[in-house]
């Protein structure tokens, strides 16, 4: 017989361990679930639900490889739902649902990015479990965005502005000052799925570098402890 006195908040752990793998669990006990709270917590003014993603397109990987340049001006034309949901199914989808694996690698699989979105209709942050978009402004941010980045008219012009931040303390409670190593080289995999993808759509990318971390922070309300690290302008090609 076990006793269950005293030990049931260990016991609920170490089951979770079980349920979620050892790698996320102890991301959970050891501060990532409350910095994951904090994300939940901001003001969403409204979700919405993306169109599943396609699994087999009409380009093939080789055409995209050699089809890929950066592209630094847009023509005034929207993207479709359809298109926005295959561009973060392509970041951050998750592709193996019962362990929660997504379609780029993580260190230890604690996935500490988060996807934000500056359209000219608004600030989205992108949602992975249940692939919707959470709208937190309903204003155009492009102009402010394009401000923090140095005033790159690419910014300015895009259909849409992806930024890709890090919660760094997700991979810091198992990696340790290797963490950001390991940020970084998780965020390269998911500009070049980005970028790739954008390119198999028909679509221009550019991935940016330059840019105020912190007027860019403040622009998208984040949460102590993430930070902005890369923007990536995309758009149809004038």
């Amino acid at each position: 017989m076990i006793n269950l006195t005293g030990n049931q908040s260990h016991l609920r752990r170490s089951m979770k361990c079980v349920t979620i793998g050892f790698a996320a669990c102890i991301a959970a006990m050891c501060g990532g679930a409350i910095l994951n709270q904090r994300l939940k917590n901001r003001q969403v003014l409204e979700e919405i639900a993306l169109p599943p993603p396609q699994a087999k397109g009409t380009m093939s990987l080789e055409e995209t490889l050699a089809k890929r340049r950066s592209i630094r001006q847009f023509a005034s034309r929207s993207l479709s739902l359809a298109q926005i949901g295959q561009l973060m199914w392509a970041a951050q989808g998750i592709t193996d649902p019962a362990r929660g694996f997504r379609t780029a690698p993580s260190a230890g699989a604690l996935y500490p990015l988060e996807i934000y979105l500056v359209t000219p209709d608004g600030l989205y942050h992108y949602v992975p479990q249940g692939h919707l978009l959470e709208r937190l402004r309903r204003d155009d941010p492009r102009k402010d965005l394009a401000a923090a980045g140095l005033d790159q008219e690419q910014i300015r012009q895009a259909a849409l502005n992806i930024v890709i931040a890090a919660v760094v303390r997700r991979t810091e409670v198992k990696y340790h000052e290797r963490a950001m190593r390991y940020i970084f080289i998780e965020i390269g995999h998911v500009a070049e799925n980005i970028l790739l993808q954008a390119t198999a759509l028909g679509l221009g990318s550019v991935p940016i570098g330059a840019f105020d971390d912190g007027r860019v922070a403040r622009l998208l309300g984040l949460s102590q402890g993430e930070e902005a690290l890369y923007i990536i302008s995309l758009g149809y090609p004038p």
